[in-house]
């Protein structure tokens, strides 16, 4: 076992400055991807900077019609906050969906962003949502932030702080889970909010998260799961593995599609 430098910051200050002081140091928040790898040897930092104990990064409250998460909240918590319920109550199902109770419970929502996993949930909410991602240096519109599959526009040092959701009128989310994994083979958040008619794919996306023209414009003129029946899906693009080829993804990303606005 190679050694590793834990740091537990008081303030996001101090967290940048052990990020840049470690010659490969590393955020951690809730640990589901980078304890993976770290046993896995495909990971190995010289310094862990735990954030969660930083004032500020935990809980949900609205500022103005804005709904702010702090970025070291977990899944459960996201699910279980009565404001995000209230502001945002798909997003707070899209949480509670999330893995299994133990990924629930120490998994959180800027990591998951941070981390930008093709077939993460998060990632589809947030696109969908038109969220920001607010860092310790900026705010960064979702359109701009997810850059491809595990890419994101984080700098070097930059620490993800919250992210800013504005009240949508209709949102949900529909997931076919990997059975293994829990994680999505496809899932679609939909969204009629201040950022108009959005619809955001995750799980098929052979460049990770992305938006569908198709199913934005139909429900932009039907809100209806039956004006989805004419829209095509391409399965250009689209992941091919041993879970599921490109042309079945196509067929669920329809599929979840109609269910998530049905759910909406």
């Amino acid at each position: 076992m190679y050694p590793v430098k834990y740091h537990k910051p008081n303030t996001i200050d101090d967290a940048v400055a052990a990020l840049a002081a470690g010659e490969e140091a590393m955020v951690l928040a809730g640990g589901q991807t980078l304890l993976a790898t770290m046993k896995q040897h495909l990971a190995s930092p010289s310094d862990l900077v735990d954030i969660r104990g930083i004032d500020g990064m935990v809980g949900a409250c609205i500022d103005g019609d804005t709904l702010v998460i702090g970025a070291a909240t977990t899944h459960a918590e996201v699910a279980g906050s009565a404001v995000v319920r209230k502001h945002c109550p798909g997003l707070a199902a899209l949480a509670g969906n999330i893995g299994d109770p133990a990924v629930r419970n120490m998994g959180t929502i800027g990591g998951s962003l941070a981390n930008n996993d093709p077939a993460a949930c998060y990632p589809s909410a947030m696109l969908a949502l038109g969220a920001t991602i607010v860092t310790n240096t900026r705010q960064i519109s979702a359109d701009d932030y997810f850059q491809g599959m595990f890419a994101t526009a984080l700098e070097e040092g930059e620490i993800i702080t919250s992210v800013r959701v504005d009240a949508p009128a209709k949102a949900a989310y529909a997931k076919f889970a990997q059975p293994a994994s829990l994680f999505a083979l496809v899932g679609v958040f939909v969204a009629d909010g201040p950022h108009g008619v959005r619809v955001a794919v995750t799980g098929a996306g052979d460049d990770g998260v992305f938006r569908h023209a198709g199913l934005e414009a139909a429900l932009a003129s039907d809100w209806s799961a039956g004006a989805l029946d004419s829209v095509d899906v391409s399965e250009d693009g689209l992941i091919s593995d041993i879970h599921g080829s490109a042309d079945y993804r196509a067929h669920l990303i329809k599929v979840m599609a109609k269910r998530a606005v049905a759910a909406a």
